[in-house]
C-alpha cells in the first residue's frame, strides 16, 4: 500500500495555524500567575506562566540578621516552586489549546 502524496500547502497552514495558537497562548500565560509559600507563610514568591518571578513577599519575622542564609535558602525554595508551578500551568495551557502531546509542544517551543 502506498502513501498519498504530502500535500505541503496544507502541512504549511497547518504549521501556521499551530504557531498562531502557541504565540497566543504565552501571550495569555504572561498575565496568569500561580504563588509558592514556604516556611510556614513567611516567603512567597509569585511567578507568571511565562515563568518570570513578579513579586515577592517576606514576612518581617523571617528577617533575622543573624540568620541571612535561612532566609536565603526560604526565597530560593519560594522561587523554585513558583517556577516549577508556573511550567506546569504553561504545560497545561499549550497542551489544551493546542490538543498536542505535552513533550511534542515544548520541543516545537525549544527550536525557535
Amino acid at each position: 500500500m502506498t502513501k498519498p502524496p504530502l500535500d505541503l500547502t496544507q502541512m504549511m497552514q497547518q504549521a501556521q495555524e499551530l504557531s498562531a495558537k502557541l504565540q497566543d497562548a504565552q501571550q495569555e500565560l504572561r498575565h496568569r500567575r500561580v504563588e509558592a509559600t514556604v516556611g510556614g507563610g513567611v516567603v512567597t514568591a509569585t511567578v507568571n506562566g511565562a515563568s518570570e518571578l513578579v513579586e515577592i513577599r517576606i514576612d518581617p519575622v523571617a528577617v533575622d540578621p543573624r540568620d541571612v542564609e535561612m532566609l536565603q535558602d526560604l526565597i530560593l525554595a519560594a522561587v523554585n516552586e513558583g517556577v516549577r508551578r508556573a511550567q506546569e500551568l504553561a504545560r497545561e495551557e499549550l497542551q489544551r489549546r493546542t490538543g498536542l502531546p505535552i513533550g511534542a509542544i515544548f520541543g516545537a517551543l525549544g527550536q525557535r
